[in-house]
């Protein structure tokens, strides 16, 4: 089976690559080539448009930075995408637009399949980034190949849409953790703790969380390095705010942590590094929370 991959930034470089690992034929593209430079010496072929390389392929996967930006490569992939081809898309997009984007492959007989991930680009260099999958159970079951040649955790969730709110869900929580941990990590720091070691007490305890293990070390190095910015941060609160309203959920703890990411903004702007969010209470109190021996990347 032929592959196109289109967006090839922190992640989409990454897994495309697995996939070029594992024996598949990959077709890449990119609104910049030099993206693509380490894919093509690997033994990718390069498309110069959506278009041209989805009329080449039986499968197009895409990991793009917004709704907007999904769409529009969706409408130029149509314009040659043969009826059984395969979208898979695995940007973070809301219930709603997955379900829009779905009826207008539907006109071309295009089948589609979500596949958002989570985990981290670490985890998606080492191909074993956690994979939730929505829509059809024979499409996944066809795919599933390819996926594991990515993924290491793979969920099938339910029907198309159903992966959007699984990966809004974990999302949100992560955000969650990531201001409980800097608070946490503060009051160690103030407290007069040893950090390092206040760090692997709580990975040993019952409030550990994913995020302290990995983003926590980041924070403690000072680099606050997880490929992942604020903007995208703010746009994934905002679809849980949106599922909290049509599913008549208070939000509190995720109302809180939005708010705390819009000051985030306002501080250091759309692009820092979502991490940064701890720097407000390191600024804030005067104090940083450095710790030797932690690494500025995670490998």
């Amino acid at each position: 089976m032929r592959y196109g991959y289109i967006g090839l930034g922190n992640l989409g470089g990454h897994l495309a690559a697995s996939l070029l690992k594992a024996g598949f034929t990959v077709t890449v593209h990119d609104k910049d080539r030099a993206a693509a430079s380490r894919l093509l010496a690997q033994g990718a072929a390069w498309a110069d448009t959506p278009a041209a390389l989805a009329g080449s392929c039986d499968a197009v996967i895409t990991c793009l930075p917004s709704p907007t930006v999904s769409e529009l490569v969706l409408r130029q992939m149509l314009t040659t995408m043969r009826p059984g081809t395969t979208w898979i898309e695995m940007s973070t997009l809301g219930r709603d637009e997955i379900l829009r984007l779905a009826a207008l492959t539907a006109e071309k007989d295009v089948r589609v399949m979500e596949l958002p991930v989570t985990g981290g680009v670490h985890l998606a260099a080492q191909g074993k980034i956690t994979m939730l999958a929505g829509g059809d159970k024979d499409l996944f079951e066809l795919h599933r190949p390819a996926l594991e040649a990515m993924g290491d955790k793979i969920f099938h969730m339910g029907p198309l849409g159903s992966a959007a709110v699984i990966k809004v869900i974990t999302n949100m929580l992560a955000f969650i953790h990531l201001v409980a941990d800097g608070e946490a990590l503060m009051l160690a720091k103030r407290g007069g703790l040893d950090l390092g070691q206040a760090w692997a007490a709580i990975k040993a305890s019952s409030g550990t969380s994913f995020v302290h293990e990995t983003e926590g070390q980041l924070i403690l190095n000072g680099s606050y390095d997880i490929a992942f910015t604020m903007d995208l941060a703010l746009k994934d609160l905002g679809f849980a705010m949106k599922f909290g309203r049509e599913f008549d959920v208070p939000l509190d703890l995720a109302t809180l942590t939005q708010q705390t990411f819009v000051k985030g903004k306002e501080a250091y702007g759309g692009e820092a590094q979502s991490t940064q969010i701890v720097k407000l209470l390191e600024d804030a109190v005067g104090t940083d929370l450095r710790a030797p021996g932690f690494p500025a990347r995670l490998e």
